[in-house]
């Protein structure tokens, strides 16, 4: 496997994804090459400082521009045409890497590799699919951010391809999915999200109608389905509660003397809850329905969580994913057709324009 990744726009600089690159390279010895790629003056010195010079599964592939996080996305693909996040993704394009990962500006991501890659086919609008842990599991969100305002159409496909995701990368033999609303009742919601459970219901996942905010993290549901507008703002608030919960125990637990002591002996079980509600242990979110995997993770992220989007990368080439993702669509487009209503023939007699004859 060869993966391609853009070390240019993460929050940390690209020596901290340099060294992320490194801890996969070591736990996965399935990945056969990793190009780098980015600035040449900015990586060389840190090739150097980090004994990666010479490294025969390293290749470094030169960029002379990056897309900030504070560049309009649509302007900046047409202008940066040599932009570290273009030049990583030409390289699944030409078929030099199996997928591409990057840091950087998630709308130039999604709009360049719309761009260089192209759907699968049947795909309408390809989303960011984010796995967030919950009580004794965890659960996919879709779509993470891609697609602010969504048809019932796009949330159906949303739906289904998350429903693979979760059968690949957690394991659930039939993962329950749900649409987000303001209540569990099929009353609730607006015309779009009972539209689009409707569809959902008939495509043949494992559709439980609407699931609420409660339900997200206490295993109520194993696939959110939502458009980008409302998935971001629950992605966002998810992680940052789990900072301030962090927080808090952090300051309770330090307060005085006895709480150390009872802190040191609960460190075990206090390590094992923040690893699990550590965002960076779940790697990066894949953008599904892409003609070639595509990860995006955080502009924050540290060297964790690229090593684990390597592994995920891994997984998803390995198990021919796309492949799955494009029979599922093609079959709940069919079973979705088949369900819905027949229009009447022009010549049937309980169609008040028919001309035949009684």
């Amino acid at each position: 496997m060869r993966l391609a990744v853009d070390v240019m726009g993460g929050d940390h600089g690209p020596e901290e994804l340099l060294h992320g690159v490194k801890l996969g390279l070591e736990a996965e010895p399935g990945i056969e090459k990793v190009f780098v790629v980015g600035l040449p003056a900015e990586l060389d010195p840190l090739l150097d400082r980090l004994q990666m010079r010479g490294n025969p599964r390293v290749e470094v592939r030169p960029a002379s521009e990056v897309i900030t996080m504070n560049d309009d996305p649509a302007v900046a693909v047409r202008r940066k045409k040599d932009s570290s996040v273009l030049r990583t993704l030409e390289l699944v394009r030409e078929g030099e890497a199996d997928a591409a990962i990057s840091s950087g500006n998630t709308g130039g991501l999604y709009a360049g590799a719309c761009i260089r890659l192209g759907r699968l086919p049947g795909v309408v609008r390809p989303t960011i699919a984010c796995i967030l842990p919950s009580f004794h599991g965890a659960w996919v969100l879709v779509d993470g951010g891609a697609n602010p305002e969504c048809t019932a159409e796009h949330l159906m496909q949303f739906g289904v391809m998350g429903s693979a995701y979760a059968k690949a990368m957690l394991g659930l033999p039939a993962p329950r999915v749900g649409v987000l609303s303001n209540g569990s009742e099929d009353a609730k919601g607006t015309d779009l999200t009972r539209a689009a459970v409707e569809l959902l219901r008939s495509t043949g996942v494992n559709c439980r109608g609407y699931c609420e905010g409660y339900d997200l993290f206490m295993d109520g549901v194993d696939v959110c389905v939502c458009d980008g507008f409302v998935g971001n703002i629950v992605l966002k608030s998810a992680e940052s509660l789990g900072k301030a919960v962090r927080g808090m125990l952090k300051e309770e637990l330090t307060a005085s003397p006895i709480r150390k002591l009872g802190a040191l002996m609960s460190q075990g079980g206090l390590r094992r809850i923040a690893e699990r509600m550590n965002p960076e242990a779940y790697g990066g979110a894949p953008i599904l329905g892409m003609k070639g995997w595509v990860f995006k993770i955080h502009g924050s992220a540290k060297r964790t969580s690229l090593r684990h989007a390597m592994r995920q990368a891994g997984r998803c080439v390995e198990l021919k994913l796309n492949d799955i993702l494009v029979a599922d669509l093609a079959a709940a487009e069919a079973a979705t057709a088949e369900k819905a209503p027949k229009a009447s023939s022009p010549d049937s007699p309980s169609n008040p324009t028919s001309t035949a004859a009684p």
